[in-house]
This record gives C-alpha cells, structure tokens and sequence, in this order.
C-alpha cells in the first residue's frame, strides 16, 4: 500500500528562538513517520533579524522540516500578513499532500483552511491548547473562539489529547467529529532500567516549565517539611523554566544536601533522572494533558499529581495516586504515605506496558493512520 503524503502545520513547533515550545506536536510527526511520509513546516517571527524572510530547511530526525523565520514587528495584521506569505511560500518548497495535519486552533492554522478551499487538500487538527480548556473559556477572547470555530468547522477530524479537551470543544460549540488522540511518548528512550543498588532514602522528581501554575516551590516545601519531620527524601527539581527563584528558596531553607534544582535538559536526560527517581510529582493548577505522567510510567515509575485537565485521566490506581487542586496539606499527607510505604502499585513492567500498548509511537501512528484513511476516504467520495 502506498505511503501517504502528510504536511504537519502547528501554531507551535520547536525553533531556534523557543527550542521546547511544541515538542509534542514534532513527537507526533515523528510517530506518523512510521506509517506516512511526513514533511514539516513552520512559520515564526523573529524580533532579532534584519531579513524580511530567513528559511531553515533541514532533515530533523528523518524528516523534512522547513521552518521560516519573518522579520517581527509591533503591528500584529503585518505579522500574520507576513505569516501567511511564509507559510505559502514553505508550501510552495515541499511536495503536495495527500492531507494537513494541523495543530491548534489558533489563527495561523486559517493556512490549512486557505489549502483546502484553493487545493481540495483535507485538513485534521490536534488541539493542545490550555486557552480552549472549559475551565478558561470565560477568560479567552471571543475573537480566538470565533476563529477556532470557524477552522474547525473546515477541518475533517478534530483530535484533542484528552477527554477534558474534547468535551470544552463541544462546549465552544464545535460539532466537527472529534476523537481523542494523546501525545506520544518515545518508549525507546523513556525505559526501565534496572537498579542495581537499592537507595536508603526515597528519591522524588519533578520536570517542567516551571511556570507558576505548575507549583514548583509548593513541591519544594512539601519535601522540605518531610525532611524537617525525620524521613529520609530527596528532591531533584528544575526544567527550562525561573531556576533562581528555587534555587533562593532552596537555600532559604536549607535544604541544599537533599534538594538539588536543575536547568533545562534533554530529552534523554529526563528520562535518565525518571529512571533514577522512586516517584514523579505534579502539582498544577492546569494541565491540557501532562505528558511527563507518561512517561514517568514508560520509566516503570509511580506518579503523583493533582487531578487536573487532562492529567486526571492518567492517574489510575495501581499507576499513581491523584490529590486536590492547590491542597498543599494534602501533597504533604500523600508524600508522608509514599515514605511509611502504605501505597501499592503495580509492578515496574506493569506500569511501562499501561504506556506502550496505548502511548508509544507505534499505538499513537497506527490511532492518526485510522483518521487519515477516514477523512481521506469521506473526501475522495465528496
């Protein structure tokens, strides 16, 4: 059978000025590359450059990804002006796809309306973002509803990452048929590794933006307070986000031989410290899905985690164990009970194959190749 051409577009993709910044919308791309032939382009403007247009073309991983830089300015009409015409002149550079796969709902993504209207080409699009959550709706413009509306409304299939997105779409009003499709996790790094030597003290991890709603110092303190009453606990802490705020507060409290903080890593180093560590916390007030959840179980390891958004549907008894929202008593409770062992969970391998049955790049590109043959089907018939 015949390869399919796919073109992923996204509202955000990984680039020299926000290296992170859509690295899940690429793992998906990565993940459908095993099924389809799959090319890349992204536009994103640039403040620091003289050039009206700067064209980064290069094979990422196998795959072609063209990402063009324009030249940024104050006037945000000139910059999606200068957005569309980069991204008219990328497509004009790749081959012709059998589909779009788009990513977020937001303005940019009227390209992937524009190339169905001018070239019949059809269009899915994977949703990630917090904004279209139900629980902000209240607070999101009506002008990004109205044009997440009106893409949708083109698209063939909408493909949330979780069930919490799914149903704050339909609650925008967006009657497009939806399924949700999770981010991918890269089983072959994210892995078990055998522990040779058994560690005296219980070893906590957590990995993120470290952006406000994400609660890094309450963590901080939860297992300073544990520390402080006679567990034996340490702390690995960081991510590409505010380290020398923690850092302060590390050294505030004392708390240097047993809570380490960290800067940005690879890839493969999070999964090395998630291999290293007994549990993974998350304590946000939001997540769209909460992809560290999964991969912590690729890792074999337990998570726990506030049962927000869409991070509420991984905690699964036996997996992890779920608290309440901005409850700092309550993380210090369940950590306490993690200490004195009173939780059971399942077996390291058993917590790996709950991933990679369902999340691994193999699962996730056979769920997307479904879709595609779907849309692709109901387009050939129209």
């Amino acid at each position: 059978m015949e390869r399919k051409k796919i073109l992923f577009i996204s509202s955000w993709f990984p680039n020299k000025i926000e290296p992170t910044n859509g690295n899940f919308v690429q793992r998906h791309a990565e993940a459908v590359s095993l099924s389809c032939d799959v090319e890349i382009l992204h536009a994103i403007g640039n403040f620091d450059q003289e050039e009206l247009y700067v064209y980064d073309d290069r094979i990422i991983n196998n795959i072609r990804t063209l990402i063009i830089y324009y030249k940024n300015s104050r006037n945000p009409v000139q910059n999606f002006v200068r957005r569309m015409k980069a991204y008219s002149e990328g497509f004009a550079q790749l081959q012709k796809p059998d589909l779009i796969h788009a990513n977020v709902l937001h303005n940019n993504m009227l390209f992937a309306v524009y190339l169905k209207k001018k070239y019949k080409i059809p269009f899915v699009v994977t949703e990630h973002w917090t904004a279209l959550q139900k629980q902000n709706l209240s607070k999101t413009s009506g002008n990004i509803k109205r044009i997440a509306r009106y893409i949708a409304k083109h698209a063939g299939y909408i493909l949330p990452v979780s069930y919490n997105l799914k149903d704050s779409l339909k609650q925008l009003g967006i009657t497009t048929p939806t399924k949700v499709i999770s981010n991918v996790v890269d089983t072959e790094v994210f892995t078990i590794e055998p522990q040779t030597v058994k560690s005296d003290h219980v070893k906590f991890l957590h990995v993120s933006s470290l952006i406000p709603r994400k609660r890094p110092q309450d963590i901080i303190n939860a297992v300073h307070s544990l520390h402080q009453n006679g567990y034996s606990v340490s702390l690995e802490i960081g991510g590409d986000g505010d380290v020398e705020t923690l850092m302060a507060l590390v050294k505030n409290l004392s708390a240097e031989n047993y809570i380490k903080v960290f800067d940005a890593i690879s890839y493969a180093e999070v999964a090395a410290k998630m291999q290293h560590s007994d549990y993974f916390i998350l304590f946000s007030e939001n997540e769209t899905q909460g992809c560290v959840i999964l991969e912590s179980y690729a890792c074999g390891k337990p998570v726990i985690s506030t049962m927000v958004g869409g991070a509420a549907e991984f905690i699964i008894e036996g997996l992890g164990v779920g608290i309440e929202k901005d409850n700092t008593v309550q993380l210090y409770e369940v950590l306490e009970k993690l200490c004195k062992q009173e939780y059971v969970f399942k077996s390291e391998s058993e917590i790996r194959n709950y991933c990679v049955d369902r999340y691994s790049r193999k699962a996730i590109a056979q769920q997307f190749t479904e879709i595609y043959n779907e849309v692709l089907l109901k387009n050939n018939i129209s």
